[in-house]
């Protein structure tokens, strides 16, 4: 009985000794964790969002200037470049490599285009909270906020060509009775080189568009010919380049 009674207690210990154990291991786990939301918190807030160099790198790196360069150079050359290439584009080629590098860079333009356009509603959110609701593609909203600027009455901005008639009219209105107040001289300044910034990105994004689009019926003719070179390309681009595209499942295309 008492080797029973031995035994049970101990059995007692062990439960509490183990108890013990993962509340220690609980509490470090805690702690462990409320370090990592502090340091998360701390890398937040070290992020100057209002800057804008902070957010938007894209148009710094040197792949971005070493691709331009190389479209600005083949557009220049025009046809005879797709003319000598006409016969067979392998994929060793280096046109067909820049082909591939343009198409992940027009999504990378696409993603800083956004970036940016973020960045010049949240300071522009103050001057005019309403037109982010009435213009909703990024290009347009940059169009019209640098037109606008700091101006009050909007009867003296000339929208004609950015925005449809209907538009203008719906944004002079509201622009009337809206509750923004104008921005002070710094944050407009930097918003107006957001909305170049985004513009220039656009630019940019077209050159490289243009570029494989005048490819595409020397790469992958038959395909150009059923969909188009810009679904073409853009096909490509998503698949990673043509090999991916001949050997992925017509299922998943």
């Amino acid at each position: 009985m008492a080797n029973l009674e031995d035994s049970f207690l101990a059995d007692l210990e062990d439960l509490s000794d183990n108890d013990n154990e993962n509340l220690d291991e609980d509490n470090g786990d805690a702690e462990n964790m409320e370090e990592d939301v502090n340091g998360d918190l701390a890398d937040i807030e070290a992020l100057n969002y209002d800057d804008l160099d902070s957010v938007s790198k894209l148009q710094k790196t040197q792949r971005y200037t070493d691709v331009m360069k190389k479209v600005e150079d083949a557009l220049e050359k025009g046809s005879d470049m797709s003319i000598q290439n006409q016969a067979m584009v392998l994929e060793d080629d280096p046109e067909y490599q820049l082909i591939v590098e343009c198409n992940t860079l027009s999504v990378d333009i696409e993603n800083e285009i956004v970036i940016i356009h973020n960045f010049i509603r949240d300071k522009y959110r103050l001057k005019f909270p309403e037109l982010e609701s009435l213009v909703h593609h990024p290009i347009d909203y940059a169009r019209v906020v640098k037109k606008i600027g700091n101006e009050v009455d909007l009867t003296l901005v000339d929208l004609e060509g950015l925005l449809p008639s209907a538009i203008i009219m719906v944004v002079s209105v509201t622009a009337s009775t809206t509750s923004g107040k104008p921005l002070p001289e710094n944050t407009l300044q930097k918003t107006i080189e957001a909305c170049d910034r985004a513009l220039t990105l656009d630019a940019s994004k077209k050159k490289v568009l243009d570029f494989v689009e005048s490819r595409m019926g020397y790469i992958a003719p038959n395909l150009s010919a059923i969909v188009g070179s810009a679904v073409a390309a853009k096909l490509m681009g998503t698949a990673g380049g043509l090999t991916s595209l001949a050997k992925m499942p017509a299922c998943n295309v």
